[in-house]
């Protein structure tokens, strides 16, 4: 009997950068190893959409669309090149009206793609048919998406064979037009029996003929056995990829995919000699780009706090850079009653950064619930659409004070379609304003990359774009160790440089200049300001400076605004304590910002 040919897309290219390296890479560095895979064998890829349209445009200065076309010289007319979509966000920043979503779809049929696994995090099939029908309509294949997860340690009321059977009646009474079914588990925490009934199901309702693919990551340590169960159950295809991005936080590798099937009536197709070479040429791509030891790693905890493969590292490294790492264990320790009582929305973009936010916010905060994350508390109030189950009403009296706003019922698309500052036209209008030209990329960049009053897509095309790619050539690590075992440093500080050399413990020479110094581990409370006489503003958790509202000279009012701070991809106002005239603003856009650093002073 012949075995059944399973169909495999490598994420390698789009979850798996995103998993690992928080999806900042810079295009020309990867293109190698994709010509390899290509070469290797290897038909259908993931490399656009998710992350991988931002991270291009603020992190490696690079346009998203021409980045998918690099992809598509790369790989030929005849291999199969996926997306990711978000349903009414499709992959912007924030939910989009229908002119943006039909936008969407045109532009990726444009630039190369086709097909878009389309999917919502809460599982509301209303946010999936405007995309469904745009996408249909330019000429792409359809892959409709159904959001799983494993809920936390003594939860119940969703993500179980019975709410997933109801989420595909759902899209099969909606009439929204799809090609193949997706199962996507971001968080790898669903335990393989419950992957075997829900894929089963899914058969039965479907029929022989239909394509249903199972994607999940290692994060848990389940992931093999959850493909194995998955193609057990009737599964056509699933999602693998290559080291360096496999295992751990990523998809499970093809290599250990292949091993896994050794013996079974299932083959990947390929010339597993051929993915190993491929695999030694993308490590050698990727040889500059350092790899978090949590992106890489096997955490069981996840299954009590179901984050995402990136979600989870990225986490990690923020807490890390803010000097708080030792909030993970009880952010992870909240993630039960915020999973909970917000009404079970699946842990995915961007459900899953509103559970991490609203989670750390509670853990650092004197009493839990004393600060809202104004994405969470929206959710609760229905402006992200209908969560599986009902949210906890305190909760939901709870987000309508902090917020000021009241419940919703209305479709989400339908809301945006009434918001001035959304969709095509009010795009136009900042393209036009900044002086850009109006093409269909343009808008879709703008539209898609507007950040609150933050306008990052106009940024972009206006030439302000920065690199900022976590990569460390050879070269300037050997710089760097040189510098470290001779104690001699440039150090630049607002655009002035110093020439540093520790001498000792208790001597450095800058700039020719003998000071004495002493050195200690962590930022001190009390270290003196420069700041000027009145009362100091301090920040009250570390962060970057995003904007400053006020200048030097300004008169302000008690409780009003000072400036923004960014953290843990939150923005956190920071407001006068006193009504008074701005002395001095001690900080600059941009600047990091420590716990208990003075930002302004008000006298």
């Amino acid at each position: 009997m012949a075995k059944k040919l399973i169909k495999v897309m490598d994420t390698s290219f789009r979850d798996g950068f995103q998993s690992i390296y928080g999806a900042k890479v810079l295009v020309e560095d990867f293109l190698p190893a994709l010509e390899a895979a290509v070469d290797a064998g290897i038909k259908h890829f993931e490399t656009a959409g998710g992350a991988r349209f931002q991270a291009p445009i603020f992190f490696c200065n690079e346009n998203a669309f021409e980045t998918m076309d690099k992809i598509r010289a790369t790989v030929g007319p005849d291999v199969k090149l996926q997306s990711l979509a978000r349903g009414v966000n499709v992959v912007g920043l924030n939910s989009q009206p229908r002119d943006v979503i039909d936008l969407h779809a045109k532009m990726f049929a444009k630039h190369g793609v086709n097909v878009i696994r389309n999917f919502d995090a809460l599982n509301d099939v209303d946010n999936l048919v405007d995309s469904a029908n745009s996408i249909k309509k330019h000429g792409l294949q359809h892959e409709v998406t159904i959001t799983m997860m494993e809920l936390p340690y003594g939860c119940e009321g969703a993500h179980d064979v019975a709410f997933y059977e109801r989420v595909l009646k759902n899209i099969l009474d909606s009439g929204l037009p799809f090609d193949s079914l997706a199962f996507k588990d971001a968080s790898g925490t669903s335990n393989p029996r419950k992957v075997y009934e829900t894929v089963k199901m899914a058969r039965e309702i479907l029929g022989s003929d239909a394509h249903i693919r199972f994607h999940s990551h290692e994060t848990a340590g389940t992931g093999l056995a959850a493909y194995l169960a998955a193609l057990d159950g009737g599964a056509d295809g699933i999602d693998l990829a290559m080291k360096p991005v496999s295992g751990g936080t990523g998809q499970p590798d093809i290599i250990s995919m292949w091993h896994a099937l050794k013996g079974t009536d299932y083959d990947l197709g390929l010339n597993i000699k051929k993915i190993m070479d491929t695999e030694e040429i993308f490590k050698d791509c990727m040889k500059d780009y350092p790899i978090s030891p949590i992106s890489l790693a096997v955490n069981p905890i996840l299954i009590q706090a179901p984050l995402p493969g990136g979600a989870t590292a990225t986490t990690v490294n923020q807490l890390k850079d803010m000097g708080m790492l030792d909030k993970f264990p009880k952010l992870i320790a909240n993630m039960k009653e915020v999973v909970e009582r917000g009404g079970f929305a699946t842990s995915v973009t961007p459900v899953s950064q509103f559970y991490a936010q609203q989670s750390f916010l509670n853990a650092i905060s004197d009493q839990p619930w004393e600060k809202a994350n104004p994405g969470y508390a929206n959710m609760l109030l229905g402006y992200f659409g209908k969560t599986p189950c009902k949210p906890d009403p305190e909760l939901v009296k709870w987000a309508s004070e902090k917020l000021g706003k009241e419940p919703t019922t209305e479709k989400v698309v339908d809301l945006n379609e009434k918001d001035p500052e959304k969709g095509l036209k009010a795009a136009e209008e900042r393209l036009k304003k900044a002086g850009l030209p109006v093409t269909d990329e343009n808008l879709f960049i703008a539209a898609a990359c507007k950040d609150g009053n933050v306008d990052k897509g106009i940024d972009f095309l206006l030439g302000k774009g920065q690199i900022s790619v976590n990569k460390v050539s050879q070269a300037s690590q050997n710089a760097k160790e040189e510098a470290s075992s001779s104690g001699e440093y440039t150090i630049n500080v607002n655009g002035k440089a110093y020439a540093v050399k520790l001498e000792s413990d208790t001597k450095a020479t800058v700039n020719g200049k003998s000071y004495d110094i002493s050195v200690k581990s962590g930022i001190e409370q009390n270290v003196s300001s420069s700041s000027g006489s009145g009362q100091e503003v301090k920040a009250g958790l570390p962060g970057n400076v995003l904007r400053i509202n006020v200048s030097q000279g300004s008169n302000v009012g008690e409780g009003d605004v000072l400036l923004v701070l960014e953290a843990m991809k939150m923005e956190i106002e920071v407001k006068a304590p006193c009504a008074g005239t701005v002395n001095s603003i001690a900080v600059s856009q941009g600047d990091k910002v420590v716990n208990g650093q003075t930002l302004v002073t008000i006298g």
